[in-house]
């Protein structure tokens, strides 16, 4: 499995790509941006190793220990964290929750000292009418972004290990060859 740096240097390697292909499929700025934005936060602090103490854990500073009950729920690697679409789904709806719990607290807290009013119907009502209908692309372009960041992890972490297995397994075929000839 590749070190977290080879990890950022893929992220950042493919970068540019991610751009030029998002840009010539859409051709619209707005969505390149909010595409490559999205990967490269991904690639460098959204990504499937949240599920361990990694260099994309430690980059949320103060705020990684919110990313703890995650890792203590998933097994590294599993398909949970490390899944097509699954992890990156999981991880959006696992920071969208944590999140959720700090507003209702935090809006409760200022409905009683400060009595304002706060309808949460409402509220959740006109948010999900806002992303499917007004910024439904922009939606589609995060998700993209952040599972193509997802991916590149995954790709990376799964062609090192296949070559990993290979070299070992040749190691190891002619070490087995090397002793059977010294048998005769």
């Amino acid at each position: 499995m590749p070190s977290g740096s080879t990890h950022d240097r893929i992220t950042l390697w493919i970068l540019a790509p991610i751009a030029t292909i998002c840009w010539l499929l859409t051709e619209s700025g707005e969505l390149t941006l909010i595409v490559s934005g999205s990967f490269l936060f991904s690639g460098l602090m959204f990504g499937p190793d949240l599920d361990t103490h990694s260099r994309q854990f430690k980059r949320w500073g103060r705020l990684k220990s919110i990313w703890l009950p995650y890792q203590k729920l998933l097994r590294h690697r599993s398909i949970f964290s490390h899944g097509f679409w699954i992890g990156t789904i999981l991880r959006v709806c696992y920071l969208f929750v944590f999140l959720s719990l700090i507003s209702v607290f935090t809006v409760a807290l200022g409905q009683a000292i400060f009595g304002f009013h706060w309808n949460w119907q409402e509220f959740i009502k006109n948010s999900i009418a806002l992303l499917t209908r007004e910024y439904k692309d922009i939606a589609i372009a995060t998700l993209v972004g952040l599972e193509l960041g997802s991916l590149s992890h995954i790709l990376s972490d799964t062609i090192c290990s296949s070559y990993k297995k290979s070299q070992k397994s040749s190691r190891n075929s002619s070490a087995r060859k090397s002793a059977h000839r010294k048998k005769k």
